[in-house]
């Protein structure tokens, strides 16, 4: 019998890369990488014979791993996560539109397009507020404004760069939490770990990429329940959802299409590359039951 091959798409191999080759290879899986810096892509062939039916998608470029996951689909072959929830998850005002739109808890947002309109959509929302670029990870460019100078400073900035994503003014209420927030790992329909996470000593951004540290949070029923309705407003697959407390309600703040997840492993004993892989091959053994019927009919 054949082993089940699951391709692994990459632009940086991370610890987490590896940890996933390990994993299926420990279950009898193959795993296959795939350098998405050299995927050379013919839209005119039937078929890309030489990519696995199903890809783990793991590139760290937003904008790459978008546009490689929806060529791949357009050949046939499926990739998690898909193109549409890596659009949804890369884009925070998307976002911030699917989790409003299904009734889930988020910040208060308010979008302007041009520097003239910037300063009322922060008056808007009011001091203290933050202002975040639209697609970006690892708290880049995610700065608290906590009075009028500051704004018209990063407003004057952001005018001065040659971008246009710079005249999408994203404007997020601070949230009033404990110094940390909670990031929960969703694996289908299962949360297979959530974590606090706690921002270093000299900054107040949580990320682990920035020195950000964290330790168990135990999953209780309503913390599950708005985790599993934000993984399904975005369309499902293997999510990191980043959720934050407010005077003993959830708030979910941003849903992370290519989960990085060795920080939170430091802090449960499960394998979390282990779930997805077991994830992994579940959809596989589907599709290759169905492939094996239809070639029987």
């Amino acid at each position: 019998m054949n082993k089940p091959t699951i391709g692994i798409l990459y632009d940086r191999i991370r610890w987490e890369e590896k940890e996933l080759a390990s994993r299926l290879e420990s279950r009898g899986a193959l795993a296959q990488m795939i350098d998405a810096k050299m995927q050379v892509l013919p839209l005119d062939s039937s078929r890309f014979d030489s990519i696995p039916e199903l890809v783990l998608g793991r590139c760290v470029s937003y904008y790459r791993g978008l546009n490689i996951a929806s060529t791949f689909e357009a050949h046939g072959i499926r990739i998690i996560n898909s193109s549409e929830v890596l659009e949804l998850c890369g884009n925070k005002l998307l976002t911030s539109q699917i989790l409003s739109k299904n009734g889930i808890a988020t910040p208060k947002t308010v979008v302007a397009f041009s520097s003239e309109s910037a300063m009322q959509a922060i008056e808007t929302i009011g001091f203290p507020c933050v202002m975040k670029p639209i697609v970006g990870s690892w708290g880049r460019q995610v700065v608290p404004i906590r009075d009028r100078e500051t704004a018209e400073a990063l407003i004057e900035m952001r005018e001065q760069q040659a971008d246009s994503m710079q005249t999408i003014f994203y404007i997020q209420e601070m949230i009033k939490r404990p110094p940390r927030d909670i990031r929960c790992i969703a694996v289908g329909d299962d949360v297979v770990t959530s974590v606090y996470r706690y921002a270093a000593d000299d900054s107040w951004k949580t990320n682990v990429a920035l020195g950000g540290r964290t330790e168990p949070c135990r999953l209780t029923s309503e913390l599950e329940d708005i985790v599993l309705r934000a993984a399904r407003a975005v369309g499902g697959g293997i999510l990191g959802v980043d959720v934050m407390e407010r005077e003993g309600e959830y708030v979910v703040h941003e849903v992370n299409g290519t989960v990085e997840f060795k920080g939170a492993q430091t802090s449960t004993d499960l394998s979390i590359a282990d779930r997805m892989v077991e994830y992994a091959l579940s959809l596989e053994q589907i599709s290759a039951e169905k492939a094996a019927t239809s070639a029987q009919a």
